[in-house]
């Protein structure tokens, strides 16, 4: 794999503010779906329609992250509004165990109106299921451009999973340009999602229902899940022109050992639904990758799958190491966090066809699907602006497999 020098600006296009979904559609398999076949065919149809345009048999793979009520609002008695936006767990740095916690918990958090909470706690009521409470916050300590912030509350016998729920609300793409709304707590999951952590929806999933998804199983498909928590990172704009100046985000990962052995095989096409599912089904490659160099310290680091010392190790080498790891260390599931960017000149080792929403321009996201279908994402987006197709978060979809 080769990294060349690429110009964020090389991945550019219009994208009217009127062509951003504000809202889904009350039906969500109903959006359209564009699908780019292997020989470059276009095809415009309806999402339901997934099942019988995906390869017989397929191994499809969600991510059944939780997105969580991240975006909590403080008021001072001055005045002052304080919005705090939880990022990730530090105390107890597990995911499951922070939202356990019960009195109290730590986590990494961007402050909004900061200059205005230079000391002090700040304080909230709370009500979880007719119990009043209190839910209080204390800047520990900076953290580059975010703070570690303590939480404590009453009654302390609630876990911060029930405190969180009841004191903050869904935080919302920013480029929606408005304020969270009651149908977002619903809108903005997948009806699949499971485990609490993420900031952000892995958005290609919202439009599955029940109904389709037992399509999937009707049609002889293989549904599996994985968890990819998804960061405020996601939406951090490449700023320098040069992509090998952008920082990527850590993310933590989760994937079953059932799952990697299932992988390792190569028995069956691997559908990845979102760029999350991609970005933790590549990661587990070159988790193999850096197990069989004694490198794998938790995390794979930005640039790893472009390093000239990569052992380039095939799938299933790649994939069985993993597993042997796991199985030596008595794992049942693997945990860990990725920084992976994915850009033209990446190879992908595991996914075969990925279904995704239309992503920003100029975003790393866009990148990752050029990487997979090379130049074709050009003409496929102008299809979608052509043909009045709605863009990011909560609009239309794509199906894509890699060009011939």
């Amino acid at each position: 794999m080769t990294f060349a020098n690429i110009k964020i600006s090389d991945y550019d296009y219009p994208l009217p503010d009127e062509r951003i979904a504000k809202h889904p559609l009350a039906m969500r398999d109903r959006c359209k779906l564009l699908a780019l076949a292997p020989d470059g065919k276009l095809t415009e149809g309806v999402f339901a329609q997934l099942p019988e345009l995906l390869p017989a048999g397929a191994r499809v793979v969600f991510n059944n992250t939780r997105v969580i009520n991240a975006r909590v609002r403080f008021n001072k008695e001055s005045g002052a509004n304080i919005e705090i936006f939880c990022l990730e767990p530090v105390d107890p740095v597990d995911y499951a165990l922070n939202f356990a916690s019960a009195g109290h918990c730590r986590w990494l958090c961007l402050v909004g109106n900061s200059k205005r909470w230079k000391e002090g706690t700040l304080t909230k009521p709370i009500a979880v299921d007719g119990q009043e409470g209190v839910l209080r916050a204390l800047r520990i300590e900076k953290r580059g451009n975010a703070s570690i912030v303590e939480f404590s509350w009453e009654p302390a016998h609630l876990t911060f999973a029930e405190v969180i729920s009841a004191a903050g609300v869904i935080p919302i793409p920013p480029y929606l340009n408005r304020d969270t709304e009651a149908e977002d707590s619903q809108d903005y999951q997948t009806v699949y999602s499971k485990h609490n952590g993420s900031v952000a929806a892995p958005t290609a999933g919202l439009h599955f229902t029940p109904e389709l998804l037992q399509a999937l199983d009707n049609a002889g498909m293989e549904r599996r899940e994985l968890t990819l928590h998804v960061g405020a990172g996601t939406f951090q704009p490449v700023k320098d022109d040069d992509v090998t100046q952008h920082q990527m985000h850590s993310e933590f990962i989760s994937v079953p050992l059932a799952l990697i052995e299932d992988l390792a095989r190569g028995d069956k096409p691997v559908v990845a639904v979102g760029t999350t599912s991609v970005r933790t089904l590549e990661s587990l490659y070159q988790i193999g990758c850096l197990i069989s160099q004694a490198r794998w310290d938790g995390e794979v680091p930005q640039w790893y799958p472009y390093a000239e010392d990569h052992p380039r190790l095939s799938r299933r080498e790649a994939l069985e190491t993993v597993a042997q790891y796991m199985r030596q260390s008595g794992l049942g599931t693997l945990h860990g966090s990725t920084r992976i960017i994915i850009a033209p000149g990446y190879d992908y080792k595991v996914v075969d066809a990925m279904v995704t929403n239309f992503h920003q321009p100029r975003s790393t996201l866009l990148l990752l699907v050029a990487a997979f279908i090379g130049e074709g994402w050009r003409e496929a987006y102008q299809y979608a602006l052509d043909h009045d197709f709605r863009f990011l978060s909560y609009g239309d979809a794509c199906l894509f497999f890699p060009q011939n």
